[in-house]
């Protein structure tokens, strides 16, 4: 014990240890410890070392957290040393009021694991409370007709300590005529009782005063004091007489205020006013009423066994000459069964693991029945159904232990109902309840909704997209039952997994990393994980077969008939005398597609002879219809198409090159007669150069057509029109509609645009002309036409500059017509020759002048000056005799013009300078 027990030198301490086996399945060793201490000691007074007492060490006390579990906390442990401390006021008056032993029991309770300690401190009564009486003074009423002997009992004192330090005696101060002695009651208490020694004489002394004192047996010695005041009165020979010294009476607690208690009597043989009897109570109570006049006895107020047991009464007789009797009336209260067990649940877990063993102990469980013998003895135990048991551990304190395997997930909480019941009759009971907390570990694996996977994926899908998702459950809460997913193993090469499959490890979802093919992977299998959070961490696999779908993506491929290593045709022969329904050959091909993209038919797209051989659909045989006839060619040739059954359908196609012989010398000829094999660029060559033809030829029908139209729509213009003004419009030199001798059938004025754009101005005619007029102007060079006027040149300035002056004679001489071969046919006026042949002649030599021009000669003409006519009409015949139209020809895509070639030598620039050019930002018309 610390300096408390120093200070109580002798106080008595014990420590008894009481092993025993708290159950079957707990195996643990409960120890009751016992302490006895003073009462009053100081707050923070060592009782004891609990810690050590219990067999814990002092660096286990954090981890251990012992403390005390009591209604009220008069103790505590300390954290550091484990020693149990006084931490309230310990009176044992006020505690235990006057049983003999005052024991506090309480229960000290260690964590880690948990469990229960029995602990008993007796608290030892001190002499620390004064004998006192219930008044200072007393008035006592003595006649003095009292005999020596006579007997008074008086007030005693009362003294809250037991034992020893009780009351133990009265003493009276010196008086010759009375003395004192104590008496002691059933219970243990003790009275006083004053005796008269000698007579009294009122007359002498009619008041006595004496002091009376109470002393206990504590050391040292206490004691109180009261006065007693002694009244001598007149002579009353008999005093009253009660029937009974001591009444005895046993109630029942709980009877109602009224009831009778009992009647005490008693007889004077005085006569008159002197044997008239009142009662009283010698000291007033407010519990139970008392008839002076009758002396019944009744309650005030409901009694209750629980707050006290038992009451001792001193009921006084007075007769009318004021001598007085006494007699004690002794109540004892019985029990009722009037209080139901209360329960109280101690140092209850919060969460309780689902794993826990059997025996666990969960809570301390206390009943509490104020009532005594069988009433208060009181039965625990749960009501329902459940894993959990009470187990008696002390009188009225039990343990709340498991008694049965605990599931979360089936059941994640307990609403626990205690019931007590006492033994009384009829028994009461109470009951409470608890809720017990079961708390998650990790004992479930995750289960997958599917004992295994099969999907199927299109090859060719797009990388990144979902092909499958898997799901697996996990009961558990929190970390235990949060899952992730992961590929564990795959029948893929370990390094090329990541680059074919992933999987998401929140939500089970498999993406592809990459397009499948299915020609090269078909099907290949997964064995994926769910595992869960917890500690340890709990896994399950499942496997996901991913089956690769053929799509038509592959079209077939012909192994027969194959080109030869030279990239030549290969050939196959057949008898001239085979049969029909002979085999010929058979077109042999593969698809890399599987099923029915893969189902292959055969067709003939073209045939030499459609009527000699038969495909086979599915078989691509080549069989003969019929014999080979006269008419039919040595060589055949078959297109054939292979398709699949795809949607949309694949083809390939080949070509059998097929020779009826009867041995390869026989073939070989016909081989040699084939044609060589076309150039497409030989091929294509000759389309371009025939489009060109063709064109060319339209252009100039074109232009012939546009000519012959012009002619016959100026035929009735009036040629001395020409000189007025306005007669000529802007479109060109104006061409007389009738001819005179020696002048071109027609005339023309062709440019060609660099872009493209040929245009066609010819002179216009705005009036009529007079038949007979043989005036033209608008001809530049002045040879064949007058020029027009100076107003119609400033009006028309798209007419070129003229090459010449005009040739005032311009009609032919004998001499000077041109004829066939350098004949001198003609007429003698010297007219141009109108033998049609002749005049077609000329034309097509001037247009093929122009074409030579056109092929990048400057000039036109073999010779200087001829234009190429010479040829044809003689040496005489020359530029000079013919007006000069090159100058209004221009070359397609060239800058050149036909310019003439003596101008030059007379040192004459050509008409129109470099040809007709397209001035900038302004388009002429010609």
């Amino acid at each position: 014990m610390g300096s408390g027990a120093g200070e109580w030198g002798w106080v008595e301490r014990r420590r008894v240890l009481f092993p025993f086996l708290l159950s079957l399945f707990c195996l643990a060793l409960s120890e009751q410890i016992r302490y006895r201490i003073p009462e009053e000691m100081p707050k923070g007074s060592v009782v004891g070392n609990l810690a050590k007492d219990l067999g814990l060490r002092v660096h286990e006390l954090p981890t251990r957290k012992l403390r005390v579990s009591s209604e009220k906390p008069y103790f505590t442990v300390s954290t550091e040393s484990g020693e149990l401390l006084v931490s309230s006021r310990l009176d044992r008056e006020q505690i235990c009021g006057k049983k003999p032993a005052c024991v506090l029991e309480f229960e000290a309770v260690a964590e880690n694991p948990l469990n229960f300690y029995h602990v008993n401190v007796e608290i030892d009564d001190i002499n620390d409370h004064t004998p006192k009486f219930t008044q200072t003074a007393f008035e006592l009423q003595i006649s003095e007709s009292a005999q020596p002997g006579t007997r008074f009992i008086l007030e005693g004192a009362e003294d809250a300590d037991i034992g020893s330090n009780s009351l133990q005696n009265y003493k009276l101060t010196p008086s010759p005529g009375f003395s004192l002695i104590t008496k002691e009651k059933k219970d243990g208490s003790k009275y006083p009782e004053l005796v008269l020694e000698k007579p009294l004489d009122r007359e002498q002394q009619s008041h006595h005063r004496l002091v009376l004192n109470a002393l206990d047996g504590g050391d040292p010695t206490l004691s109180g004091t009261t006065e007693l005041q002694i009244r001598v009165t007149d002579a009353n020979d008999n005093p009253p007489v009660f029937s009974q010294d001591v009444y005895r009476v046993s109630l029942r607690e709980n009877l109602p205020p009224g009831t009778p208690v009992l009647q005490v009597s008693a007889t004077d043989q005085d006569e008159g006013v002197n044997s008239e009897i009142t009662y009283s109570f010698h000291r007033a109570g407010q519990v139970f009423d008392l008839n002076s006049n009758s002396g019944e006895i009744t309650t005030l107020k409901t009694l209750d066994f629980e707050e006290i047991k038992e009451y001792s009464i001193v009921v006084e007789g007075r007769d009318g000459g004021g001598l007085v009797a006494q007699c004690t009336v002794e109540i004892n209260i019985q029990d009722e069964n009037d209080n139901s067990p209360e329960i109280t649940v101690h140092s209850l877990l919060e969460m309780i693991l689902e794993n826990t063993v059997l025996g666990t102990l969960i809570a301390l469980i206390k009943i509490h029945d104020q009532d005594s013998g069988e009433n208060g003895e009181v039965d625990c135990w749960l009501e329902g159904v459940v894993p959990f048991k009470v187990m008696s551990s002390s009188r009225n304190s039990y343990k709340l232990v498991t008694d049965g395997a605990l599931d979360r997930e089936q059941t994640p909480e307990y609403n626990v109902t205690i019931r007590a019941t006492d033994r009384g009759k009829p028994p009461l009971s109470s009951r409470t309840s608890v809720t017990l907390h079961i708390a998650d570990i990790n004992d479930n694996t995750p289960v997958f909704h599917q004992a295994a996977y099969v999907v199927h994926v299109a090859e060719n899908n797009p990388p990144g997209a979902s092909i499958a998702q898997v799901s697996a459950s996990d009961p558990d809460l929190g970390p235990n039952g949060h899952i992730s997913y992961s590929i564990l193993a795959s029948d893929l090469e370990p390094r090329a997994l990541s680059s074919y499959v992933s999987v998401n490890a929140q939500s089970g979802v498999v993406f592809a990393q990459r397009a499948f093919d299915h020609e090269q992977l078909r099907a290949f299998e997964l064995t994926l994980q769910a595992r869960d959070q917890g500690s340890p961490a709990l896994s399950a696999n499942v496997s996901l077969r991913v089956l690769v779908d053929d799509r038509n993506d592959n079209a077939p491929r012909v192994l027969y008939p194959a080109l030869g290593p030279d990239g030549s045709a290969l050939f196959d022969t057949v008898p001239r005398a085979a049969q029909p329904g002979y085999l010929v050959t058979k077109v042999v091909a593969v698809d890399a597609d599987s099923g029915h993209n893969a189902w292959l038919s055969y067709h003939v797209l073209q045939a030499s002879e459609p009527g000699l051989f038969s495909l086979g659909l599915r078989t691509g045989e080549v069989r003969t219809v019929r014999a080979l006839g006269d008419r039919d060619a040595a060589r055949q040739r078959l297109l054939v198409a292979v398709r699949d059954g795809g949607q949309p359908s694949l083809s390939a196609t080949a070509t059998l090159h097929l020779v009826f012989a009867d041995n390869l010398q026989e073939a070989l000829p016909d081989l040699s007669d084939r044609p060589a094999p076309h150039d497409p660029q030989a091929e294509l060559q000759f389309y371009l150069v025939l489009a060109l033809a063709l064109i060319s030829v339209l252009f100039f029908l074109a232009v012939i057509l546009a000519i012959a139209m012009r002619l016959r729509s100026s035929s009735n213009c009036a040629p001395w029109n020409c000189f007025q003004p306005g007669f000529c419009s802007k479109s060109g030199p104006v061409v007389l509609p009738n001819y005179s001798e020696g002048t071109l059938p027609y005339s023309y004025n062709l440019y060609v645009a660099q872009t493209g754009r040929t245009e066609f101005n010819f002179l216009k005619c705005n009036e009529q002309l007079n038949s007979g007029q043989d005036i033209v102007c608008g001809d530049p060079s002045g040879a064949l036409f007058p020029p027009c006027s100076s107003s119609e040149w400033t009006s028309h300035p798209e007419i070129l500059t003229p090459q010449a002056p005009p040739n005032t004679d311009w009609r032919f001489s004998q001499a000077q017509r041109p004829g066939t071969s350098g004949s001198q046919n003609g007429d003698e006026t010297g007219t141009w020759p109108n033998n049609q042949f002749d005049t077609e002649m000329l034309q097509a030599m001037i247009l093929a002048s122009a074409s030579e021009a056109a092929d990048g000669s400057s000039t036109l003409g073999g010779g200087a000056g001829t234009m190429g006519l010479s040829a044809r009409y003689g040496p005489q015949f020359t530029l000079q005799h013919v007006p000069d139209y090159r100058q209004n020809v221009y070359i397609p895509g060239s800058n050149a013009t036909l310019t003439n070639a003596a101008g030059k030598r007379d040192g004459k620039a050509p008409a129109g300078g470099n040809g007709n050019k397209k001035k900038s930002g302004k388009k002429e018309k010609k």
